[in-house]
């Protein structure tokens, strides 16, 4: 038994509060304004049972009970019981990530099983195990695009998640590729030059959903990639990419079984036609047949450099999103077809109808054509969402002086939408 240990002594902290230029500990919390700052002042020499009751009697005062129509890339949907229960079982939390294949049969074949799931959404031939959210998606199919044509230029709808922009960008400008940004899909008839692909989202950030059933034709019969960012709750209701010509579709699986964590971790996945599968970026598992004629699952594919050669790696991704993945999986397999097609419906409709409402208050809805989220009008923004905050509504979020992007999930109850629409 370990007694009376310290993990750090005083001298230990004034070396290190000397060697980044401070003087106290407090000086590295300055940026933090005071009424943020949570200060547990617990008592010496207190036992566990008395901390926990403190602690808990501090937390007590956060309010946690807000109605919530906010989104933006992270929605609050219905989780099932048994997905928390399934993915927190010590075989799938030891063995998350199949560094060894030929044992972790379990946590293979629920990849493969979310891949052949994401495949039947999108309409692509062929899904990777993941990568580590929507924004990495993104960059990682331009730059799979890029070595597919070998033209070092790509094309974004402005109406990209800003976050994902942010990334896309990042990545890029490290391998040299040039992004241009376009604002509609008339605007690809004047455009000049090579581009190795058009990236663009449906529905996007601002929740519009756009007809692209004649976008393949602007490209003018040039070998440039057609990418589509989509929320894939909104697939099991739209006309899936595929239809209008994708190449690539990809996007974020929060929304399937996933909290929302304070913004993470979630998971990204990348679909593709066969032909471009050895590009993907991160592993594809695959099933296969033992020696003895037993169903088994292995690693098919693994373009990353601890398993290739550098140079002919498609990413630098070691991994996949193992634990997000597996809750999108049993979130998936437990709803079933129609279970995740109802959470869609629902959304929608809680969406529309909060928006039908909200219009015949007199605020001004922008949005034409809508999945579950939408924008609106408002005098101040920053004031509204405050004062929606003080009746206890989380009310959208903030995209300038006068507008809020709203969302609605299958979560909001009649009530919920009645009561946002009365404090508005």
């Amino acid at each position: 038994m370990i007694r009376n240990f310290n993990a750090h002594t005083n001298e230990d902290r004034a070396q290190m509060l000397e060697e980044i230029g401070v003087k106290r500990v407090d000086e590295l919390f300055e940026q933090i304004p005071e009424e943020a700052r949570a200060r547990l002042n617990l008592k010496d020499s207190i036992s566990e049972l008395e901390a926990q009751k403190q602690i808990k009697k501090i937390a007590s005062k956060n309010k946690t009970d807000y109605i919530k129509f906010i989104g933006a890339g992270a929605q609050e949907h219905f989780i099932p019981a048994c997905v928390s229960q399934i993915a927190q079982r010590f075989e799938f939390n030891s063995a998350y990530t199949p560094y060894q294949p030929e044992i972790s049969q379990g946590t293979l074949q629920m990849i493969y099983e979310f891949q052949s799931m994401i495949c039947n959404l999108t309409g692509m031939d062929v899904a990777n195990a993941s990568v580590y959210d929507g924004a990495t998606a993104c960059a990682e199919s331009l730059l799979m695009a890029v070595r597919i044509t070998n033209i070092p230029a790509v094309l974004v709808k402005s109406s990209l998640n800003p976050e994902y922009k942010k990334v896309v960008e990042t990545y890029l400008w490290a391998q040299d590729i040039t992004v241009k940004y376009f604002e509609n899909i008339n605007d690809l008839k004047e455009l000049n030059g090579e581009y190795a692909c058009v990236l663009i989202q449906n529905p996007d950030y601002y929740g519009e959903i756009s007809d692209y059933s004649e976008i393949k034709s602007f490209f003018n019969g040039k070998k440039t990639l057609l990418a589509v960012c989509a929320d894939i709750l909104s697939l099991t209701l739209l006309k899936p990419p595929v239809d209008y010509g994708a190449d690539i579709v990809l996007g974020d699986v929060q929304v399937f079984g996933n909290s929302l964590n304070f913004g993470g971790p979630y998971a990204g996945y990348i679909a593709c036609l066969d032909k471009y599968k050895r590009q993907l970026a991160g592993r594809i598992v695959g099933r296969t047949l033992d020696a003895d004629g037993n169903q088994a699952f292995t690693l098919t594919l693994q373009t990353r450099e601890q398993h290739i050669r550098r140079e002919k790696a498609t990413s630098n991704i070691c991994s996949n999103q193992g634990l997000a993945v597996l809750s999108a999986a049993v979130y998936m397999s437990v709803m079933g077809k129609e279970g995740v097609k109802q959470a869609a419906y629902l959304s929608l409709k809680n969406a529309h109808t909060l928006a039908s409402c909200l219009k015949k208050k007199g605020i001004e809805v922008l949005n034409k054509d809508f999945f579950n989220e939408f924008v609106i009008e408002v005098e101040n923004s920053d004031k509204f969402i405050e004062k929606m905050k003080q009746e206890g509504v989380l009310a959208g979020v903030k995209l300038g002086e006068k507008r809020v992007l709203v969302t609605a999930t299958e979560l909001n109850t009649e009530e919920e939408i009645e009561y946002y629409v009365s404090k508005v």
